[in-house]
């Protein structure tokens, strides 16, 4: 091997061979891992709903801004209530190809169903958001406010309103479930494929309300098909702009201030198959955290009344570990949760 002449400040310096290999494998161990083909983001949801715009918004940020060498591909896999997207992440362990977006159903689904799966069997990367849900209602039927609208359910043989949710023994049945409690009523929970299928339906009138987030119902919403009656929040969503022609976001009352205390918030996060790198894990994480300084990333957090906040490393970690076991107490308080 021959030897490689360096000259710095007009004085030449001979590197050996060993030199030059060691030189050489700093270089590689510095190397930053970026993926080499496609990336497929997986959604273990149905088209339209609250993840599948989340997750081609990114898609078209990171397209937009030229943040990865590489393509995405988003993959909608929503069969068995989002077990389909789940599992198939979970059996691609070591692949960093594939970036999945997570949300409440992977503590849901292993509770409700006994799915063979645990987050921990992922390698979390990051949460960029929390999302809201409110209590929505069929603009044409009147309903004012929460209580209006409740009055008339209670009033009502148990069961005569239809509550329509994204599958079942999910976040919207959870809720659903609670919101019965709290305002001594009894509905009919039919579950749909999605979010977006779920309003469609409540436009139709084949359901009487939905607790869509508000991603999910926003266009409906400003067209005057549908009223948001309630969000289930400690605290009314602090975006002011107009979005319908009268009423902002901030506008709506909390559940609570209705007299109806119910609250919950849903993860907004990603997660790479098990069996992959801390290198790979903090390729993804410096992605996200990219496409959430975008101006377009905070307008869509504001378009869609999405709660940002951006956790990576053990911070995620820590917050899933409490958002698992608030969420096994709240099935388990529902009746959800198997009984096996």
């Amino acid at each position: 091997m021959k030897h490689l002449t360096r000259r710095l400040a007009n004085k030449t310096y001979m590197l050996s061979p060993l030199a030059m290999l060691a030189s050489l494998g700093m270089a590689s161990a510095h190397a930053a891992w970026e993926p080499t083909r496609s990336v497929e983001v997986i959604v273990p949801a149905g088209a339209g709903g609250a993840s599948d715009q989340m997750a081609r918004t990114i898609q078209s940020i990171i397209l937009k801004h030229k943040l990865m060498k590489q393509s995405t591909l988003v993959m909608n896999k929503g069969g068995a209530s989002g077990a389909e997207g789940i599992m198939d992440t979970k059996a691609s362990k070591g692949d960093p190809h594939k970036l999945m977006v997570a949300f409440s159903a992977i503590y849901t689904l292993p509770i409700a169903v006994d799915l063979p799966f645990n987050w921990t069997d992922l390698n979390p990367v990051a949460m960029i958001a929390q999302d809201e849900f409110l209590l929505w209602t069929n603009a044409g039927d009147g309903y004012k406010t929460a209580a209006d609208y409740l009055s008339a359910v209670k009033a009502a043989p148990p069961g005569s309103f239809k509550m329509g949710g994204t599958g079942a023994k999910r976040e919207d049945q959870i809720i659903t479930v609670a919101l019965e409690k709290a305002a001594g009523v009894k509905f009919t929970y039919v579950p749909y494929k999605s979010g977006g299928e779920a309003a469609t339906q409540l436009v139709g009138k084949h359901t009487n309300s939905n607790v869509n987030n508000p991603s999910e119902n926003i266009a409906q919403w400003r067209a005057g098909q549908i009223s948001a009656l309630c969000v289930f929040s400690d605290e009314r969503m602090a975006y002011k702009d107009k979005v319908t022609k009268d009423l902002s976001w901030n506008d709506i009352p909390t559940c609570k201030e209705a007299g109806y205390d119910v609250q919950y918030q849903m993860l907004r996060g990603f997660f790479l198959p098990g069996g992959t790198t801390p290198e790979q894990v903090a390729y993804y994480a410096d992605l996200l955290k990219k496409v959430t300084d975008t101006q377009e990333w905070k307008d869509y957090l504001a378009k869609q009344a999405l709660n940002g906040q951006y956790l990576a490393g053990n911070d995620y970690v820590e917050f899933l570990k409490k958002d698992e076991a608030k969420h096994k107490a709240l099935m388990q308080e529902a009746g959800l949760a198997s009984k096996k």
